[in-house]
């Protein structure tokens, strides 16, 4: 069965940092680029990163570009979202994506697997 299980949210200061990770089964991961997406209240799911199969890219939206770093550990079967000085409006639920292409996560449209989703708040 098909996995993708989110850890590392949490409640942060603004300012502050946390380390999310997706811990995926096997047959989605090695060849699959992944992504991370989040939605807050009263607004749609947006695309937050997203890393190609190998690592070599990455893809960030405007809003986190500088603060937010994804990576993948191919051994350990898990991508990561760094996310540093983290502001107020970065409070959402987070979820983790797999595409066997990188483009339906990077541009928009079906994404085969999703995460349940972990909660980040950024307190003011």
């Amino acid at each position: 069965q098909v996995q993708l299980v989110e850890s590392g949210g949490g409640l942060v200061q603004a300012g502050g940092s946390l380390r999310l990770s997706c811990a995926a089964s096997g047959r989605i991961f090695s060849g699959y680029p992944m992504g991370w997406f989040r939605q807050a209240p009263g607004k749609e799911r947006e695309f937050v990163a997203a890393i190609t199969w190998n690592g070599v890219n990455t893809y960030y939206a405007d809003s986190v570009k500088g603060r937010f770093t994804i990576s993948r550990d191919i051994a350990k079967n898990t991508v990561y979202l760094q996310m540093n000085s983290l502001k107020p409006e970065d409070t959402a639920i987070y979820y983790c994506a797999a595409d066997s292409q990188v483009r339906s996560l990077v541009v928009g449209g079906r994404v085969d697997y999703w995460g349940q989703g972990t909660q980040v708040t950024v307190s003011s």
